[in-house]
């Protein structure tokens, strides 16, 4: 029998490479569709589609760690993680909260633009809290941003808020996930139950005060329960890819989601697009290719075995 592998068959790495990849893929393409599921919730208000989404996820994360076995994991989260938990719901609650706003607002390509500065507050986090030391690919990247920013001010005649907020609360989402000890799953459960109660006091509110959707009708019920399974099949996804494939991938695949979402604002909402918001469009994408371009290279470069 013939023991040796064909070339053109993959090995195991590359399989499991090969479907990271496609599980990434389908994680940042879901995302880059968000515009046209939350834009069907604009019979509702912004504060309501938010604590509906914390509360619907969290039941569906609850339910699919339950059905898996791993609810007894919850019980054995420590103080601490209990409390960077507590932070990471604040952040990406006012995440979720600034792009349900935005899509029904009809500012989805600020919120495209949001998501392609984030990377770049990372970096600038890493500088301001750590104390990291940039190499000047980086620097030039920053510079590029925070000129693209001044642009794009000048030619909204506003700072661009939303995605200000959307990539600031995104970038702290980040960095908490980096230092918590705890798996996509259960720590999106732990968030939930970390928000659950101001969003139960939040929709409580909202009922009495009588500007509440949902349960007025079957389908407005029906999408704003939709937004728990919604939310949670790209994080799934996204927790398959991420121990599959090179974070210099990734780091590419991500700029998928705003680029979709700057497509549907513009080809399907007809926002406006001037000159002037292309330009700094243009300025956050050239940053964007400088760093990327860093980051692979040395992502690439021979790691050298120093003798102990």
């Amino acid at each position: 029998m013939d023991t040796t592998t064909r070339r053109d068959q993959p090995t195991g790495h590359e399989g499991a490479r090969d479907a990271g990849i496609a599980f990434g893929i389908g994680a940042y393409f879901i995302w880059g569709l968000f515009p046209a599921f939350f834009g069907l919730l604009s019979f509702a208000s912004a504060g309501e589609v938010l604590v509906e989404r914390i509360l619907w996820t969290l039941v569906v994360s609850l339910l699919v760690m339950t059905l898996a076995g791993r609810l007894g994991e919850l019980r054995r989260i420590d103080a601490r993680t209990w409390r960077l938990a507590a932070v990471a719901s604040a952040a990406i609650s006012m995440n979720w909260g600034a792009y349900v706003y935005g899509v029904i607002s009809h500012h989805v390509v600020e919120c495209a633009l949001g998501y392609f500065i984030n990377p770049l507050v990372t970096v600038a986090f890493g500088v301001i809290i750590f104390r990291e030391r940039l190499r000047a690919p980086q620097w030039v990247a920053l510079g590029l941003g925070a000129t693209a920013v001044i642009v794009l001010t000048i030619d909204y005649g506003r700072p661009p808020w939303i995605a200000l907020i959307l990539a600031c609360s995104f970038a702290t989402y980040g960095l908490v996930k980096k230092v918590i000890r705890l798996d996509a799953l259960p720590g999106l459960a732990a968030e939930g139950l970390a928000a659950a109660p101001f969003a139960l006091i939040a929709v409580i509110v909202i009922a009495v005060t009588g500007n509440a959707t949902f349960g007025s009708s079957l389908p407005h019920t029906g999408l704003l329960m939709l937004t728990g399974p919604v939310t949670l099949v790209p994080l799934v996804l996204f927790a398959l890819a991420a121990p599959r494939v090179p974070l210099s991938t990734m780091g590419i695949l991500q700029y998928l989601t705003p680029g979709l979402q700057l497509a549907w604002g513009v080809a399907v909402g007809h926002e406006p697009m001037p000159a002037s918001r292309w330009a700094g469009f243009a300025l956050i994408w050239l940053a964007l290719a400088i760093f990327t371009v860093d980051a692979v290279r040395r992502s690439r470069r021979p790691v050298v075995a120093v003798p102990e």
